[in-house]
C-alpha cells in the first residue's frame, strides 16, 4: 500500500494516492472504535496490590511500601487492610477475605502461628505478621507478574488480511519489477520512464482498496453485532480465534455455579424438627453478618424475636452460642462439636456442613451449598453439539468432592480441583500443549484475570456475585 500511494504521487495520479490512503484509513478506524468500545480494562485486579505496610520498629509503627519489607520484619494488619507481604501470624487472630487468591472465598479464619498469604483482606482482628518473603516474591506480585506476562506468551492470531498479503504483496511487487524491466530488455526502442509509469499505475491499480476496507469492516460488524447481546469483543483477531477453538476450559464458582450461598438441606436427629432446628440456628445467628449466618436466616425467613435471644457469644473459627428460649444452643462446625464434647453424625455432604447441639445434646445439622446454574448444563450440552468443539474442562479452588459432584451432573469431560491462580495456568498451559487447536478459558473474577489472558480466547463473565467453596472448617472461602 506503502509502495502504491509513493508511487501514484510519483506518476501524478493524485486523487488514487489519496483514495488508497483515506479508504485503509477508514478501515483501520472502524475496527479501532468497535476493539475500543469493547475494550476491558484490569483495574480491579490492580487494586489487590497493597499500598503500604504498617511496619513496627520497636515500641513505634512505620507505614511504609511493602517493597521496602524484609525477610524476618514485623508488620501489624489492622481491619479493612490488606495483607501487604506473606508471612506468619505471631499475634492476634482474625477473618480473612480471600476471594482474590482463590475465587472460592468464604472468609478463612486464622489464628497465632498460621502462614498467610498476600493479596488477602483482614476483616476483623488486628494481627501481627512476621514476614517470611519479599514482596518481589510474595503472592499478590506473583499473580500480577502472570497477568503481565501471559498475553506475551500468546501468539496473536493473524486474520485474514494479513494471511493474504503474505502472498499477495509479494507476487504484486514482483509483477510491478518485471513489467518495468522486462521490456526495456527484450524491446528496442523502448522509453524507461514510461515502462516505469505503467509498472507504478499497476501497482496502484492492484492495491486492494476495496479488501483493506472490507475486512476491518466485517470485523466490525462482527463485534457490534455481538455487543448488541451484551458480549464485548476487545479484538478482530479473537473472533477469528474463536472459529479455531477445540477446547472450552471453565471456572466453577459464579461461571457454572450461581455463587451464592442456599440452604440445601436440614437433617434432624432425636426429636427435634427440620423447623425447630432451622429456627434454632436462625435466632443464634442473628448477629453475625457472616455469609453462612446470613444463608440460615435467609432460609429462615420468618421474623425473629430478638427478646428470646440471650447470652450470644462468637466462638472466632468454630462457632456460635446463645441462650434461645432458655435452651443452650451451639451453631457451629466440627470443631465446636468436638470442643463441647459432643460427636457429630454428619454422613458426607456436598457442602457446609452446620452442626446444631441444644442442651448439650447433638440434635442434627444443615447443610449449606453452591447451586448449579439452570442452564449450565444446557449450556455444556449445546458446545458439545459444535462440530470443532471436543473436550470440555473445570477448573476450580474448590474440593475435590464438590468439583466432582458439579462436574458430573453437568457433564463436563475433566475437572481439575483445589487449584489457586498459578495452579490453573499451569493446567491451562498443560491444555493448550496437549491440543491442536485453539483454547478458549470462560471465567469471572479476579483471581481468573491470568488464566483468562493466558489462554487463545478469553470469555470473562461480568456481574457481582457470591461465591462460595467447603473447607473442614465452620468457614471456608467466598468471593465477590
Amino acid at each position: 500500500m506503502s509502495i502504491a500511494t509513493i508511487g501514484a504521487f510519483a506518476i501524478g495520479e493524485y486523487p488514487e494516492a489519496v483514495s488508497v490512503m483515506l479508504f485503509f484509513r477508514i478501515g483501520e478506524l472502524f475496527e479501532e472504535y468497535a476493539e475500543e468500545k469493547s475494550r476491558k480494562s484490569i483495574s480491579d485486579l490492580m487494586e489487590i496490590k497493597p499500598d503500604y505496610a504498617n511496619l513496627k520498629k520497636g515500641e513505634n509503627i512505620e507505614k511504609v511500601s511493602p517493597e521496602t519489607v524484609k525477610v524476618g520484619d514485623i508488620i501489624i494488619v489492622k481491619p479493612g487492610e490488606k495483607i501487604p507481604l506473606d508471612g506468619i501470624v505471631r499475634i492476634g487472630k482474625s477473618t480473612l477475605d480471600t476471594k482474590a487468591l482463590t475465587g472460592e472465598s468464604v472468609p478463612v479464619e486464622i489464628c497465632e502461628g498460621e502462614e498467610i498469604l498476600s493479596g488477602c483482606i483482614n476483616i476483623s482482628g488486628m494481627i501481627t505478621i512476621e514476614v517470611t518473603k519479599e514482596f518481589g516474591e510474595s503472592t499478590v506480585e506473583k499473580i500480577l507478574d502472570l497477568v503481565e506476562n501471559a498475553s506475551s506468551k500468546k501468539a496473536h492470531t493473524e486474520n485474514f488480511i494479513t494471511k493474504f498479503a503474505k502472498y499477495y504483496t509479494p507476487t504484486v511487487i514482483g509483477i510491478a519489477l518485471l513489467i518495468c524491466v522486462i521490456p526495456n530488455i527484450i524491446l528496442k526502442d523502448t522509453d524507461f520512464v514510461t515502462w516505469l509509469h505503467r509498472a507504478l499505475t499497476f501497482l496502484v491499480v492492484s492495491c486492494p482498496c476495496a479488501l483493506v476496507i472490507s475486512i476491518p469492516l466485517s470485523f466490525f460488524g462482527g463485534i457490534g453485532g455481538a455487543s448488541k447481546l451484551g458480549i464485548l469483543v476487545k479484538g478482530g483477531n479473537y473472533l477469528e480465534a474463536l472459529t479455531k477453538v477445540d477446547t472450552i476450559v471453565f471456572d466453577k464458582t459464579g461461571t457454572l455455579t450461581k455463587g451464592v450461598f442456599k440452604v440445601q438441606k436440614v437433617v434432624t436427629l432425636g426429636d427435634s424438627t427440620e423447623e425447630e432446628i432451622l429456627r434454632l440456628a436462625s435466632y443464634s445467628e442473628y448477629y453475625s453478618n457472616h455469609p453462612i449466618a446470613n444463608s440460615i436466616k435467609d432460609a429462615y425467613s420468618k421474623d425473629i424475636d430478638i427478646s428470646k435471644i440471650n447470652d450470644v457469644q462468637e466462638i472466632s473459627g468454630f462457632g456460635v452460642s446463645a441462650n434461645i428460649d432458655n435452651k443452650n444452643i451451639y451453631v457451629g462446625n466440627n470443631k465446636l462439636m468436638e470442643k463441647i464434647g459432643l460427636q457429630s453424625e454428619a454422613k458426607e455432604e456436598i457442602g457446609t456442613v452446620v452442626h446444631v447441639a441444644i442442651d448439650n445434646k447433638y440434635s442434627g445439622y444443615i447443610v449449606i451449598a453452591d447451586e448449579v446454574k439452570e442452564d449450565a448444563k444446557i449450556a455444556i450440552e449445546n458446545l458439545k453439539k459444535v462440530k470443532n468443539i471436543r473436550e470440555t474442562v473445570m477448573l476450580t479452588g474448590d474440593l475435590k468432592s464438590v468439583a466432582e459432584k458439579i462436574a458430573k451432573d453437568i457433564n463436563v469431560d475433566k475437572v481439575y480441583s483445589e487449584l489457586l491462580p498459578d495452579g490453573k495456568v499451569e493446567i491451562l498451559e498443560k491444555i493448550m500443549k496437549d491440543k491442536k487447536g485453539k483454547v478458549a478459558f470462560v471465567g469471572d473474577g479476579i483471581n481468573d484475570a491470568p488464566v483468562l489472558a493466558r489462554a487463545d480466547v478469553g470469555i470473562a463473565m461480568g456481574g457481582l456475585r457470591i461465591r462460595f467453596c467447603n473447607r473442614s472448617s465452620r468457614c471456608c472461602n467466598y468471593d465477590r
